[in-house]
This record gives structure tokens, sequence and C-alpha cells, in this order.
């Protein structure tokens, strides 16, 4: 059991049945009465968001959630197919679960799924990828000065913004918590 003095953000606990992860909290001590925790939690099956109030000592329980280490295959349909590190079993995580992340979903890409009661919830990639730009406009020589940019197209799917002098076909790491480039890297 978790109590209020354990909490932290990303810490994952069960209320009313349902798997939670802690987004932000406060503890608050006012100048008269009992201590309280706010906390922002957000719900790992609906993620929806909720304001909660905890009263000091008050606990709470673990959410019995399973994190494995998969590997991207492909998709079929709607449904994404990882497969196990472990034991090489392959598991379809629904589209919904992906939501953002197939963006950046390249073949082989190995990324933390994250199951409760044995269904996927959640999907977390790692926070640099190596993507081929596809589709970009091509530069102009002598506009560099600016710091100017451009739209390009990669080839899992994303459209972030570049230097002038990207070209297509080039290599670019790119950070999936943010969605911007890096750096360009040698294939």
């Amino acid at each position: 059991m978790y109590d209020t003095s354990d909490f932290r953000k990303g810490l994952k606990v069960l209320i009313d049945g349902q798997p939670y992860i802690i987004v932000d909290f406060q503890f608050v001590k006012p100048g008269k009465g009992v201590a309280f925790t706010r906390a922002r939690v957000k719900n790992m099956l609906t993620g929806s968001v909720l304001d909660k109030t905890y009263r000091s000592g008050e606990k709470l329980e673990p959410a019995n959630i399973d994190e494995r280490q998969m590997q991207f295959l492909y998709k079929e349909g709607e449904n994404y197919c990882f497969m196990d590190q472990q034991n090489y079993d392959q598991v379809f995580v629904p589209g919904e679960v992906v939501g953002d992340s197939a963006k950046y979903l390249s073949d082989n890409l190995e990324v933390s799924v994250i199951f409760f009661a044995d269904r996927p919830v959640d999907l977390t990639l790692p926070n640099f990828v190596t993507l081929e730009v596809v589709e970009t406009d091509p530069g102009f020589r002598g506009d560099t000065a600016t710091g100017a940019t451009k739209q390009a197209r990669l080839s899992a799917g994303a459209v972030i913004n570049v230097p002038l002098f990207i070209e297509k076909g080039e290599w670019l790491k790119i950070d999936t918590r943010t969605g911007s480039y890096v750096e360009r890297v040698k294939r």
C-alpha cells in the first residue's frame, strides 16, 4: 500500500478498480486543520484526468501493472503487432492505445508496453528515434542566417520542422517527447 508521503510523478495506483498514474501532486499544510495532498491523476484506460484530494496518511493500493520490452513488427488494420522480447509472443495493440506514437514507429523499434490485467493500456517510445526523410521542399542557398525551417515528412509518417539544409533521403534523429529535430545521422 502507498501512503500519501510516497506520492511522486509517474506512480501507478489503483482507484476504484481502475489503474491511474500520478501526473502531478502538491502537499498542502494549511495554518489550521489537517495537512492534505492534492493529486492530478490520469486514468490509464480512458485517458481522463481527475483532481483528487487525500488527507495525510491515507493509503492507496498499487496498480498491478506489467511493463514489457517489445519490438514493433507491423500494422494490421487498426492494430499494431508487437513481439515480446522475452518469450517471442506476438501481441496486437489497438490503435487507440498506440495513439500519436504511431507516427514514430519504425520496423523493429523497441518500445515499452504497459499491461493491466493482461490488456495493453499504454505504450512508451524511446526518447530518440532515427527516421528517414521521405518528402521535403528543396532548401534555399544562403538563407541559413535566420534559423529558418521547413517541413519534412518522415518514413514513419510524422511531419516535423527541420533546418533548410535537410534533403530527401537523409536520416534524422528525432526527440519523440517533443517531436522535434535533433541532428542528422549517418546511415
